[in-house]
C-alpha cells in the first residue's frame, strides 16, 4: 500500500467491497454542497446510492471531512455536508486537494477532484450529473473536468457536459485530451436537461456490458485516459430543448451583466436557470442524477462480472 493510499479512509462498506473485488461506484460530493439546497441535496444524494445498490453495486460517496479524504459518507455525514453553507466548504478539484488536506478542512469533490480520489482508491466507476465544459463566450475558460477526462483512468457516467456550456467546444476539447465519448442508447450527446443536442458521439452503446467491454479494453491496452459514458435523461423527466435554451441564455446574459466570474458562474447559472423554468430543470437535475447512478452501477457490476 502507498503512503498516499494510506491517507484515505474508507467506510467499512467500501473497504469491505473492494477488498472482496465486488464492483463500487464513486459518486461526488458538490451536488450536496453546492448543487442543490437542502433537503433536495441529500435526498438526492441518498437517492443515488440506493439507485447504486439496487443495480448491484456498493456506493462510494467521496468528500474531505475535516482534512481527511473519506470514501464512503455516512447517511448523518451526507445530512451535516447538505446543511452547510456552501462558503464554508471547499468546492475540490484536482488543485485544491492539498491545501484542503493541509489546512484540515471540509470539502467537496467535483467531477475531477472525485475521479482523482476514485483512481488513488482503485475505483474503476464513477456516476455523475454533468460534466464541466468550455464556458460559453469564453473559450478559454475550461473546466479542470475536461483535462481530467484525459488522464485520469476512470470511467465517467453522465448526462453530457451541463448544457449552460458550449457543447461543441466542450467536444472539441474532449477529442483533443483523446476521451472517447460513448453514447448510452443515444447517437447523440446528450444536452443535460434534454435528450439530444444533435451532436454525434464516438461510438453507441446498448447495454451495460458493451460498456464495460470498452473499460475493460482501455485498461488491458494501458490507456491513462477516462470513457465518458452519456447516458440521456429519462424521456417523461425532459425539459424542452428550446425551454432550456431560452433559460440558458437569459441566465448567461445576467451572469456577464452581474459580472460573475470563475467557480461562482457555474453555480449561480444553474440556480438561475432553475428559477426561470419553475423548477422544470432541478426536476430534470435530481432525475438524470439518481437514473446515471443507477446506470454507473450496472455497468459496475459488468465490468466485475466480465472480470470472473
Amino acid at each position: 500500500m502507498s503512503e498516499r493510499t494510506e491517507k484515505l479512509h474508507f467506510s467499512p462498506g467500501v473497504a469491505a467491497a473492494l477488498a472482496a473485488g465486488q464492483p463500487v461506484v464513486a459518486l461526488e460530493s458538490t451536488l450536496i454542497t453546492h448543487g442543490l439546497p437542502w433537503p433536495a441535496n441529500a435526498e438526492t444524494a441518498l437517492a443515488m446510492e440506493a439507485a447504486v445498490r439496487a443495480a448491484g453495486a456498493v456506493p462510494a460517496t467521496i468528500a474531505l471531512l475535516g482534512g481527511k479524504i473519506t470514501i464512503g459518507l455516512t447517511r448523518a455525514e451526507i445530512e451535516r455536508l447538505a446543511q452547510l453553507p456552501a462558503g464554508k466548504v471547499r468546492k475540490c478539484s484536482r488543485r485544491d486537494l492539498s491545501i484542503a488536506v493541509a489546512r484540515g478542512e471540509d470539502a467537496a469533490t467535483t467531477v475531477a477532484g472525485t475521479m482523482i480520489v476514485a483512481h488513488w482508491a482503485g475505483i474503476r466507476v464513477f456516476g455523475t450529473g454533468g460534466i464541466g465544459g468550455v464556458h460559453r463566450g469564453a473559450p478559454f475558460d475550461v473546466s479542470a473536468d475536461l483535462l481530467e477526462l484525459g488522464r485520469t483512468p476512470v470511467a465517467v457516467v453522465c448526462a453530457g457536459a451541463k448544457s449552460i456550456l458550449d457543447l461543441p467546444l466542450t467536444l472539441e476539447v474532449l477529442e483533443t485530451q483523446g476521451v472517447p465519448v460513448v453514447g448510452f442508447g443515444t447517437d447523440t450527446l446528450p444536452a443535460f436537461y434534454s435528450r439530444r443536442s444533435g451532436l454525434p458521439v464516438d461510438v453507441r452503446v446498448e447495454t451495460p456490458q458493451e460498456a464495460a467491454a470498452i473499460i475493460a479494453a482501455a485498461h488491458r491496452l494501458g490507456a491513462q485516459h477516462s470513457i465518458l459514458i452519456t447516458v440521456p435523461v429519462p424521456e417523461k423527466d425532459e425539459m424542452p430543448a428550446a425551454q432550456a435554451a431560452a433559460a440558458i441564455t437569459q441566465a448567461t446574459a445576467e451572469a456577464e451583466a452581474q459580472k460573475i466570474h470563475g467557480k461562482a458562474v457555474t453555480p449561480f447559472l444553474l440556480r438561475r436557470v432553475t428559477e426561470l423554468t419553475g423548477g422544470a430543470a432541478r426536476r430534470a437535475n435530481i432525475a438524470l442524477l439518481v437514473n446515471n447512478a443507477r446506470v454507473a452501477g450496472e455497468i459496475a457490476a459488468a465490468l466485475v462480472a466480465g472480470a470472473a
